[in-house]
């Protein structure tokens, strides 16, 4: 009778907590696992596992090793990282992006019971706490990409301030690729062509409505994205009016200002629609000091055929209450062994599942 008891009262918490969620017809969600400041996400399929990184010094497993969408457990497996906010998975590795170096860590077929120290690669990132908290993912050219934020609102920028840099996986010396970039937490590569898809928040302190977040397209290595010249889009900063702009690359797409576009994820699995294998979703984190709160939100930007955004729809909202009160605030995206959508939840410290039934 407990359990009975235990049982409806989760499923009345679930209804509860997702009452005021909306999503296109046939989708769902439901909560995959509770993880304490959940942030970037990192599959590995074929240990059945996700790995869960933070802002804080913690680094997380949840484990779904029958792959059914459904977590069977969580693991604590570090609390003595700096910030190991940037994750990456690839070939029995699990590299971890911290605030002031790159590590990785050696998994074998399943977790161990001791998680083991971690080998060095690389050491001498800025180690500074503002926008310190790196995003890390393998590009389809085999390197290892990593942003490092602008570390100030509005700023010059030193060394390997305000890009996003490759790494070589035999020489692990940092080369950057995109540059002017104030604080990218999200990135993911087009599957039509390999190009670099980031999101960039804008500079605070400009008013409410400007300067707007972007979407950018880095097809090559070099380009300049704007930072500090310009604190987001075409608004120019007031501390950089008078200095030489140079070269740079206008957003693929400019968000509102300050909904705080985190998470890029471009869907590949056949569990949803193909209408949404030609665009990519978006975590609008949310604004923290606007008047009037927006973001809070998954947003998808369809394609065209030539690669331009079509347009901004709202995916899945509902975390913003009409009364400005907060539920959720998405972070990362990432895609399950199963289809399923994974969205992790910084705010409610929460990985949410999305599922696809016509």
């Amino acid at each position: 009778m407990k359990h009975l008891i235990f049982i409806l009262s989760f499923f009345v918490f679930i209804t509860k907590a997702h009452a005021d969620i909306t999503l296109p017809a046939g989708f769902s969600l439901t909560i995959f696992a509770e993880i304490p400041g959940a942030r970037s996400l990192a599959p590995a399929p074929e240990l059945g596992v996700l790995f869960v990184g933070s802002r804080g010094r913690s680094l997380y497993a949840i484990l779904d090793q029958d792959q059914n969408g459904q977590a069977e457990s969580t693991r604590l497996l570090s609390d003595n990282l700096k910030v190991p906010n940037g994750l990456a998975w690839k070939n029995g590795y699990l590299y971890v992006a911290e605030q002031h170096r790159l590590v990785r860590f050696k998994v074998g077929r399943h977790l161990p019971t001791q998680w083991p120290e971690p080998e060095i690669l690389y050491e001498n990132f800025p180690d500074k706490r503002w926008h310190g908290w790196r995003y890390a993912k393998f590009g389809p050219d085999g390197g290892l990409y990593v942003s490092i934020g602008a570390p100030c609102n509005i700023c010059a920028l030193k060394g390997l301030e305000g890009t996003i840099v490759r790494f070589e996986t035999d020489s692990w010396v940092p080369v950057i690729f995109a540059k002017g970039v104030r604080n990218s937490v999200g990135f993911d590569f087009d599957p039509h062509n390999g190009d670099l898809i980031f999101t960039d928040n804008g500079a605070d302190h400009m008013g409410d409505d400007v300067p707007p977040d972007e979407l950018n397209r880095a097809q090559i290595g070099g380009l300049h994205f704007g930072y500090p010249y310009y604190g987001g889009g075409l608004a120019r900063t007031d501390e950089f009016k008078n200095h030489r702009l140079p070269a740079n690359r206008p957003p693929l797409h400019k968000f509102q200002a300050h909904v705080a576009p985190l998470g890029v994820h471009f869907y590949q699995a056949k569990r949803f629609p193909k209408r949404y294998q030609n665009g990519v979703f978006v975590a609008q984190h949310g604004s923290w000091n606007r008047r009037d709160p927006v973001g809070y939100q998954i947003s998808f930007l369809p394609f065209d055929e030539k690669l331009q955004v079509l347009r901004e729809e709202n995916f899945l909202t509902g975390w913003l209450g009409k009364n400005g009160d907060v539920t959720g605030r998405p972070v990362d995206i990432t895609q399950w062994a199963d289809g399923r959508m994974l969205i992790s939840d910084d705010a409610r410290g929460r990985v949410y599942s999305v599922d696809y039934q016509e």
